[in-house]
């Protein structure tokens, strides 16, 4: 049992290590945070707010996948190899591809709810 205990506090280490060490991570936990107050503002559906939070925390593991590998990269190829270039490339494109599509999400859930608040105050 303490073993299982143990890996929350390492599991705790690594995300505020991540949090606090990376900017991209920083960028997207701003961004997290203007998406949970636009949900409260816009009093998103339940569904809506299961999509964002769904996106938030895979742009969140994403991330810190990406972080670790790049660590562990870094690690075993410390001098520039073109296969850990590529590993690296492939781990940030995949944080991309998770961006964009919370993106797309944001845009088809918050879009037409502020198109409705324009056409209200105009």
């Amino acid at each position: 049992m303490r073993k299982r205990l143990q890996s929350f506090v390492y599991a705790g280490r690594g995300i505020r290590m991540v949090f606090s060490s990376e900017a991209n991570m920083k960028i997207h936990l701003f961004i997290a945070v203007f998406v949970v107050m636009g949900g409260f503002i816009f009093r998103i559906s339940v569904s809506e707010w299961i999509a964002c939070l769904l996106c938030i925390g895979l742009v969140f593991g994403m991330e810190m996948l990406n972080t670790a590998l790049e660590h562990v990269v870094d690690l075993a190829s410390p001098g520039h190899h073109q296969l850990a270039g590529k590993a690296k490339d492939a781990a940030a494109g995949a944080v991309l591809i998770c961006a964009l599509i919370s993106v797309v999400v944001g845009v088809l859930i918050f879009t037409p709810k502020m198109w409705c608040l324009l056409q209200n105050l105009f």
